[in-house]
């Protein structure tokens, strides 16, 4: 939640008219230290979590990550096998283009066919 420009002349005014004048200036005071140790105090409190909560999480996860980069290897080549054998079946019952300059059989058969008849 932000606190805008607007919300913050309402809550002056009201601060005004409440306290009047000549207190305003004493409790603007007091509300700024009482900030202060607030934002103090919530540094502290997450600097003890990060090292009583965090760290130990961190520190037990270590092993756990060393234990399981074999098992990502495992898979990543697995996964290289198992595209290198789709793309083999892939491969299966179709013509491969010809190599260089020769003709697949049955165009060969097809012009010596074609050669005997203009022949005769």
């Amino acid at each position: 939640m932000r606190i805008g420009m607007t919300e913050l002349l309402l809550v002056f005014v009201v601060a005004l008219f409440a306290l009047g004048p000549e207190r305003l200036p004493a409790y603007a005071k007091k509300l700024g230290e009482a900030v202060s140790q607030f934002k103090k105090y919530s540094d502290e409190a997450t600097q003890e979590i990060k090292r009583s909560v965090v760290k130990p999480l961190e520190e037990a996860q270590a092993p756990l990550r060393e234990a399981a980069k074999p098992l990502e290897d495992l898979d990543k080549a697995v996964q290289g096998n198992v595209k290198d054998i789709k793309e083999s079946f892939a491969g299966i019952g179709k013509q491969k283009p010809p190599a260089g300059g020769e003709k697949p059989e049955e165009e060969e058969s097809r012009e010596a066919a074609a050669a005997e008849d203009a022949a005769s």
